[in-house]
């Protein structure tokens, strides 16, 4: 019995720790550096479930397949991996983290029943990480506690202390709404109003007055015999 327990994570740049189907837990790392040739399993059960769970059963079998889950199977076996995948260190920065229930591609597969399948319920679920070699426990972690998932809404749950605000804002909208609707009539009718009194000045015409031009005999054009011709 190994002293760690596996929790949610709490790295920040981990959103949707816990959503509806899925949840994040931190790697177990440096939990099983001692048994270099196990596979490491993650054991998820229902909450009642756990401590009847059996160290013996063997992963890949009808009695830990993910598509019997939550029922007849009340606890799977899923995301086997070996210890090179849980480093003492991190030199590259990455962020080591576990998404349970992020296979939706092999939920009703029967011939994967390893599948880290979406979680069909809120929960609670409780989970553990075990260490085999070939088909025997050698190594296993406490079971977290009890982990809860997100649930949608019903309409009828949905709190409406709210409402009066919002009456309050949609009269004002619609007050400001109307005194726009004014407005903008007011300047069509002052614009309609301009236009046809335009128009109408635009229709009288005054006579103008006859101009009279006298005309004038230049007397020196005559004293020259070239104009004549």
């Amino acid at each position: 019995q190994l002293p760690y327990k596996p929790v949610l994570t709490q790295k920040p740049p981990v959103e949707g720790v816990t959503t509806a189907s899925t949840f994040v837990l931190d790697q177990p790392r440096c939990v099983f550096q001692n048994y270099s040739n196990a596979d490491i399993w993650l054991v998820v059960a229902l909450e009642q479930a756990a401590s009847t769970f059996n160290n013996t059963a063997k992963p890949g079998t009808p009695e830990t397949a993910f598509q019997g889950f939550p029922d007849p199977v009340h606890a799977y076996m899923t995301l086997n991996t070996t210890l090179v995948n849980y480093p003492c260190t991190n030199p590259d920065g990455r962020i080591m983290v576990l998404r349970v229930g992020s296979e939706t591609s092999c939920a009703k597969d029967v011939t994967r029943p390893n599948c880290n399948g979406p979680l069909p319920g809120p929960g609670p679920y409780r989970v553990k990480f075990l260490a085999l070699e070939g088909s025997v426990p050698v190594a296993e972690t406490d079971w977290s506690v009890p982990i809860m998932l997100r649930t949608a809404k019903t309409p009828s749950s949905i709190s409406t202390a709210g409402s009066g605000h919002s009456a309050g804002m949609i009269a004002i909208a619609t007050i400001l709404s109307i005194l726009f609707a004014i407005l903008l009539a007011g300047l069509v009718a002052m614009l309609v109003f301009w236009s046809s009194d335009s128009c109408g000045g635009s229709s009288t015409f005054s006579k103008p007055e006859s101009v009279s031009v006298r005309r004038y005999n230049t007397h020196h054009v005559y004293d020259q015999p070239a104009a004549r011709l």
